[in-house]
């Protein structure tokens, strides 16, 4: 065989075999970087993102933008390359993203029942904030629960056979009276309808014994109507802040945000605490891109933020959604806000 084309054949090879690593060996990296915004004042899928029922709404029109990071899993080396060479994307450890004593389903049912929460915890900072009263609220049902039938997740319970039950406490202290298979009389309010009384044949629990309600239950803001958030796979606890002030958007006069195309993120707390999230400088990016002005940032991310790429959009730090509300007016009014 010619001397030339063994050396050729020779050389190919190991570049052949690096072609076939890059696309089928798969690394152990996860990819992060700017995910699609969702107008938390518009539409999606056809249906309200925040979505009131029962009561007169406002629509001012402008944005207040939730932002989300991209993730793509399952690497091949190629990819990998690319994406690193990329300045728009990040790779860091799987086991980062997914530990390793945790499946994939896992992990992601545990971003979805956050988002749930994340959702809960939106309503109930955001009628906090509009000086709704506490209420005994069922949060969930047991399925074979004796109230399964009788009672609806959201409903007030007022009192237990005639004793006000303004705390869970109290409803407690008046079930540690009762005994299993023992009928007491509930008087609660139900969201979007008329407040009404129901029987219940309390049940049994192992390790106690007093009557059984089947019932999760908590203290929180109440309202008569109902408030729905309509956005399915979006995991995480980082939509928050926004979801909340769609509601108080959607429920008070003026227009929070002044007509701008408003983008932020931030976990919240039922009763108003903005927290931190992952990811802000890919979310701030791709508010950016969106065509935000504003971006408003939780306070324990602002260093972070402060030197991510933004543009011309200028960055507002909040701790509460108060702050942020304040913020907001006072931007719309022609006066500075916070920031980072």
């Amino acid at each position: 065989m010619n001397r030339r084309i063994v050396t050729l054949v020779v050389a190919l090879v190991p570049i052949l075999v690096f072609g076939a690593l890059l696309g089928t060996v798969r690394v152990p990296f996860v990819s992060l970087g700017p995910g699609p915004t969702f107008d938390t004042l518009g539409e999606y899928d056809g249906k309200k993102v925040v979505d009131i029922a029962g009561t007169d709404t406002k629509d001012y029109g402008g944005h207040l933008n939730m932002t989300t990071v991209s993730q793509r899993d399952g690497l091949t080396l190629g990819q990998a390359l690319v994406l690193w060479l990329s300045d728009q994307q990040q790779l860091v450890p799987r086991a980062m993203v997914y530990p390793p004593d945790k499946s994939k389903d896992d992990v992601d049912k545990r971003n979805t029942d956050d988002f749930k929460n994340s959702e809960d915890s939106a309503e109930f900072a955001a009628l906090s904030y509009l000086k709704y009263d506490n209420a005994v609220t069922v949060r969930t049902l047991s399925d074979d629960g004796p109230a399964k039938d009788v009672l609806k997740v959201g409903d007030a319970i007022d009192a237990v056979d005639g004793k006000p039950t303004a705390t869970v406490d109290a409803l407690t202290d008046i079930l540690k009276t009762t005994k299993p298979g023992q009928k007491v009389v509930i008087d609660y309010r139900r969201k979007n309808s008329p407040a009404g009384t129901a029987t219940v044949t309390l049940g049994a629990k192992e390790g106690r014994d007093y009557g059984y309600l089947g019932a999760a239950l908590l203290d929180a803001p109440w309202a008569p109507f109902s408030i729905d958030f309509n956005l399915a796979n979006i995991g995480g606890p980082s939509a928050g802040l926004m979801f909340s002030l769609a509601v108080v958007d959607k429920l008070t006069d003026g227009e929070l945000n002044g007509g701008k195309f408003v983008a932020g993120t931030g976990t919240i707390t039922p009763d108003g605490k903005v927290g931190p999230i992952g990811g802000i400088s890919h979310k701030i990016l791709a508010a950016e891109e969106a065509g935000a002005t504003v971006f408003l940032v939780p306070a324990d991310n602002c260093s972070e933020a402060s030197t991510a790429e933004r543009g011309d959009m200028t960055l507002v730090k909040v701790d509460t959604l108060t702050s942020a509300v304040d913020s907001l007016n006072r931007l719309t009014s022609g006066q500075d806000a916070p920031g980072c």
